[in-house]
């Protein structure tokens, strides 16, 4: 019996010596050099459920701010079960931007991989994206705007606004979504039955970041694999328009045409399901960030009448100032008119950092600032640190758009990261400044509006309405 109760002891002590060197090598992951301070968290969940918890959309993170004062601006985690670095150190970012391609490139964590698609091209490595965006521009580059969207976008914002102010009350973020997917769609891919346009439309807006409230929610289990039927049923739908396309020959003037012709050329990196994917992607994100922003605009300008004061005016000297009254908005009003507008976006997109985090992973391991990174970790870079630096920004929690009069405005540099940084800066970054912008050209110059229900705004991660944002738009007096 004795001999029994020793084998069992010993057992036990092996059980319990393993699973103590287990939590010692998850706290202490392997590294040749010196790793960032942090905490992995617990084992296999690492930290996701700090990373999950609510916040306020305006400022730093909590997630990011309480492990800043902590550890200092270059910290060690564990989210979505990846070893990650995150950094809000200004200078950090810029090195890691500067050696992508070389020392890092584009890594996310698995779940957005299963999400978004294996086929989303924009998670594949620089060069790659530098074609993507070279195709892209075509309809979201400068030109691409001005020749053949701009008309489009202004007519159908003109025509929606008009068609919901006799509603009285209508929720902005969802309008504005709607809005976006009616006319985007057929731009995307034209020509299509009324019915299968409908069911396109659907299963677009129907894709959404609900998923993303909490990690461990069954609501949030429900949501991922809702979200994830939407994505197939959209994708199913632009597949058979594809495949039909290409047994017909039929030509349309759609960004779909301009990849057909991209499948069939020597050495192409599209493959069919590659093709389908970025269009479904375009919708997603062009309909996601473009409803954010303008919602979160419009929650800024009805509570700062100097603003909404300002705006009316630049607006309404606009269509003064018109030959045509009728007439839309045109590129040269949008760029040398409407200045204010301009400095209202670039505070709404500082203060909304729609990204909490931009990823990256190490490709070999990389020394900064007496830190090593290891190779194959995540690192993420955290815009919002540097949007509230009171050392870049004065007063960096006040809504203050004219803190950027006088000011040239570069994107993806060391102290704006709305749109990204480095060589991969978002490529609808003009289609959502210029969707925002007609969209407050229409509200202020032909409109009165007043906010019926404010809602809060929280960030788990990403952005999320506590209740509809309600307002009631009214026909401005004529003079």
């Amino acid at each position: 019996m004795s001999s029994i109760w020793n084998v069992a002891m010993l057992m036990v002590a092996l059980v319990v010596v393993r699973i103590s060197h287990w939590l010692y090598r998850w706290s202490n992951p392997k590294c040749p050099g010196k790793l960032p301070p942090g905490s992995m968290g617990f084992p296999i969940i690492g930290e996701t459920l700090d990373f999950f918890k609510p916040c306020g959309v305006e400022g730093i993170p909590t997630f990011v701010k309480k492990r800043m004062i902590r550890y200092g601006p270059l910290f060690r985690t564990n989210i979505f079960g990846s070893k990650t670095v995150v950094s809000t150190d200004p200078d950090v970012i810029h090195q890691i931007f500067r050696q992508e391609n070389t020392s890092f490139e584009l890594g996310y964590p698995d779940i957005f991989v299963k999400v978004f698609g294996k086929d989303n091209l924009f998670l594949k490595e620089v060069f790659i994206h530098k074609y993507l965006q070279k195709i892209t521009m075509q309809i979201l580059g400068s030109e691409g705007l001005k020749q053949t969207m701009l008309g489009n976008m202004d007519k159908a914002t003109r025509d929606h606004i008009r068609s919901i102010a006799s509603q009285g009350s209508f929720n902005v973020r969802k309008e504005v979504e709607n809005l976006v997917v009616a006319y985007m769609t057929p731009k995307l891919i034209s020509n299509l039955k009324p019915e299968t346009q409908s069911k396109l439309i659907d299963n677009l807006n129907a894709f959404n970041l609900d998923w993303f409230k909490s990690f461990l929610r069954l609501s949030t289990w429900k949501a991922v694999t809702k979200a994830l039927k939407s994505r197939e049923e959209a994708i199913q739908v632009m597949k058979d328009v594809l495949m039909m396309r290409k047994e017909t020959r039929e030509k349309q003037e759609d960004f779909l045409n301009t990849l057909l012709e991209e499948l069939e050329k020597d050495g192409s990196f599209f493959d069919q399901g590659s093709a389908i994917n970025l269009i479904f992607l375009l919708a997603f994100a062009l309909r996601e960030g473009t409803s954010s922003c303008t919602a979160l605009a419009v929650k800024f300008i009805s509570k700062d009448p100097k603003v909404l004061a300002e705006l009316k005016r630049e607006h309404k000297a606009i269509v003064d100032n018109r030959k045509d009254k009728e007439a839309g908005v045109s590129w040269e009003e949008y760029r040398h008119n409407m200045t204010f507008t301009n400095m209202v976006s670039n505070e709404v997109l500082r203060l909304a950092n729609t990204t909490p985090l931009l990823f990256r992973k190490a490709v070999q391991d990389v020394e900064i600032k007496g830190y090593t990174i290891p190779a194959g970790w995540i690192v993420a870079i955290a815009p919002s640190a540097v949007h509230f630096d009171p050392a870049i920004y004065e007063n960096p929690f006040e809504f203050n758009p004219w803190r950027w009069e006088g000011k040239e405005m570069i994107w993806g540099s060391k102290t704006f990261m709305a749109f990204g940084y480095g060589v991969r800066l978002c490529v609808g970054a003009e289609f959502s400044r210029l969707q925002m912008a007609i969209f407050l050209h229409h509200l202020v110059a032909y409109y009165d509006f007043s906010m019926v229900q404010d809602s809060e705004i929280i960030r788990s991660p990403f952005h999320q309405y506590t209740k509809d944002l309600l307002i009631n738009i009214s026909q401005s007096p004529t003079k």
